[in-house]
């Protein structure tokens, strides 16, 4: 029963100059096992997609949590990635007995037991999951945040600082989604072209 209360935990939007940073945890029920579970960049847009859909109807549980752009401006991207995990654990429906996350740190004040798996994505199925819930989760947010903001190619690059991104960041401005603590975005901010 205990294998079964296991949540992976992942987070996705580190790097990007734009959106939030969004992690999921997801326990998965060994008595419906999901194939072809690997790291979210590992697999395409419609794999994942398909592989989403899968995880929200078979896991156990599963949960989104994520951090604003104020949030990362306010208390630094670490911090805000530690934060959207804790949000993501703290709202599994079913109370983890354990959290694995993906990389070499555990975000302090989890309410179970933590342990960090450097490549966690890649070999634990539940962080696999996490890592696609999460990926799919912000990818189409960004999206929708690129109906919003049109000129800056949010949808493509999903935010990270492309050259196709700087470019329409020094032509168009700072949006309410670029992350100011950023040193392009900020750059942007002062006049100096990056």
């Amino acid at each position: 029963m205990s294998a079964q209360l296991i949540c992976g935990v992942d987070v996705v939007g580190r790097g990007p100059l734009a959106g939030p940073v969004v992690a999921a945890a997801v326990i998965l029920d060994p008595q419906r096992p999901i194939d072809g579970l690997n790291d979210s960049k590992r697999l395409t847009a419609k794999r994942r997609d398909l592989l989403a859909v899968q995880i929200r109807e078979h896991a156990l549980a599963w949960s989104i949590g994520r951090a604003e752009v104020e949030e990362i401006d306010r208390i630094n991207i670490l911090q805000a990635t530690f934060l959207a995990m804790r949000r993501a654990v703290d709202a599994l429906a079913t109370p983890p007995r354990q959290a694995l996350i993906d990389g070499n740190r555990i975000p302090p004040g989890l309410p179970c037991p933590a342990q960090a798996i450097v490549g966690g994505d890649g070999s634990e199925p539940a962080i696999s999951a996490a890592s696609i819930l999460a990926k799919v989760s912000r990818d189409q947010e960004m999206v929708a945040l690129d109906a919003l903001y049109p000129g800056y190619g949010l949808a493509g690059h999903k935010g990270y600082p492309t050259k196709a991104h700087m470019v329409a960041l020094s032509a168009l401005g700072v949006t309410p989604v670029h992350r100011r603590s950023f040193a392009p975005v900020r750059r942007c901010l002062q006049g100096v072209i990056a």
